[in-house]
């Protein structure tokens, strides 16, 4: 049985007795933590994928240690302007090892509700529709709109009162 399971703002595949260092926790040495937000558990052929998290999902883990990560160099250079920076940079890092993952209460996304359609804002009363010469160019291109035509933005006023009419 696998897991994806966000953990301090990584995402990591897990399994149970496996050995993870992550950023820094606030936990200390020896103590349980648990984690909430699982994406994904997988045990076998059967997965289970969120949206985005899992509910009732958990994922437990030991601190083992706090350490810091190996020396990364940060060379910066801008050629031919004597311009050089030399930095080094150590990540703060916690081992953990996962001691279990619980799926109880873990359901498949639930299908996506209906959205119902919204109606344009612009509405045109019937004697407008008649007397379409009085009308702005910009309530022609409105109108047009709702009634689906397409290509309005380069048309002048007679092309739009032709393709209204």
């Amino acid at each position: 049985m696998y897991a994806i399971v966000e953990i301090a703002g990584h995402q990591f595949k897990v399994e149970k007795d496996q050995k993870v260092f992550v950023n820094r926790l606030s936990t200390e040495e020896g103590k349980k933590v648990s984690f909430d937000n699982v994406l994904l558990i997988g045990n076998g052929n059967d997965v289970t994928l969120g949206a985005p998290a899992i509910d009732g999902a958990q994922v437990s883990a030991k601190v083992l240690k706090h350490l810091k990560g190996d020396k990364v160099i940060v060379f910066k250079k801008k050629r031919r302007k004597g311009y050089r920076v030399k930095n080094g940079h150590r990540q703060s890092l916690t081992e953990i090892v996962i001691e279990g993952i619980t799926a109880s209460g873990a359901k498949k996304a639930a299908p996506k509700k209906e959205v119902k359609k919204v109606e344009p804002k612009v509405k045109v009363k019937e004697e407008a529709t008649q007397d379409l010469s009085k009308m702005t160019v910009a309530q022609l291109k409105d109108l047009a709109k709702a009634k689906g035509i397409s290509g309005i933005s380069s048309m002048k006023k007679a092309d739009l009162i032709a393709a209204l009419s």
